[in-house]
């Protein structure tokens, strides 16, 4: 029985190729690489705003701030003394700094995936057709290996802050798109009609009554994003993006066992502390939904 030979370009098309493209996207970086570095300055200006007014200020006024941010989001005493207790031993063990910065990383990264995902979610959910569009893409870049991203933005833009927050974004944007793509399209039908018949045009349906009861299914996107944003911070590091990530890193390369546990935990406390205070602050969300519309 004869072999069905599998049509395939050959080992030379295969390399030429690859070669093309590569020098293509190297004469992009060359003749657009500023242009973009000037482009994203903002970002870098922002987190370096950030991590400075973390780390230079006194660390017990930080301290009450997140711990007042935590009980704004949860109203939960509980939440506020986990998070005190933790940030106090983050502080005890020599991880303050490295925790401020990889805080920071993440204030900014979701500000960014907040900013970004929202409006295409929106769209998502009025047109069908770029939900067909989008979906691909998000597919495409949930399931990619979060490492690939690092190679086109250093490419672009060396090492460094700017580089860490694209790719920490594109792997963490997501989840919030998806869900607000689904919390509008969740909203009942009947309540859509009742908008209608008091008058409402499309944009103060989405403005008065869409937005507002997929707020809960948002702020899980939200979550999530925040989540995937920590589960970055380690590859981060490996461009040049200072945090928690790095002693980790150090660890590995090093096989400090225990630096890697710490910094390890610490990582982990935050991403508790930024999960139990979205999540509460969602359930609370819902809750006044239901009183008001129930």
């Amino acid at each position: 029985m004869d072999l069905i030979e599998f049509p395939s370009l050959g080992r030379g098309d295969l390399r030429n190729m690859r070669i093309a493209i590569d020098s293509g996207f190297r004469d992009f970086t060359r003749a657009y690489g500023e242009t973009l570095e000037a482009i994203f300055h903002p970002i870098q200006v922002l987190l370096v705003f950030i991590e400075n007014l973390l780390i230079d200020s006194p660390w017990i006024l930080v301290l009450a701030a997140l711990a007042g941010l935590v009980w704004g989001l949860s109203r939960s005493w509980k939440i506020v003394t986990g998070t005190v207790i933790a940030l106090l031993l983050i502080g005890f063990f020599g991880m303050w700094e490295d925790t401020m910065r990889t805080i920071a990383m993440v204030a900014v990264c979701t500000l960014i995936g907040v900013v970004i995902g929202i409006p295409v979610g929106i769209l998502m959910a009025r047109s069908d057709r770029a939900n067909q569009l989008v979906t691909p893409i998000l597919d495409m870049m949930q399931t990619m290996p979060s490492f690939v991203y690092l190679i086109p933005v250093v490419m672009i833009f060396g090492l460094g802050k700017v580089p860490g927050v694209i790719a920490v974004v594109i792997y963490a944007v997501p989840p919030i798109i998806r869900l607000t793509n689904l919390g509008i399209r969740q909203v009942p039908a009947d309540v859509l009609e009742a908008a209608e018949a008091f008058g409402s045009n499309p944009r103060q349906k989405l403005k008065d009554v869409q937005l507002p009861l997929a707020l809960p299914t948002i702020m899980a996107g939200v979550n999530q994003t925040i989540m995937m944003s920590l589960a970055m911070v380690v590859v981060a590091s490996m461009i040049g993006v200072r945090g928690l990530g790095q002693p980790v890193l150090q660890a590995i390369n090093n096989q400090y066992f225990t630096l890697g546990v710490m910094n390890g935990l610490a990582i982990v406390a935050i991403a508790i502390i930024f999960d139990r205070a979205t999540q509460a602050y969602g359930k609370r969300l819902q809750r006044h939904l239901e009183a008001v519309h129930g």
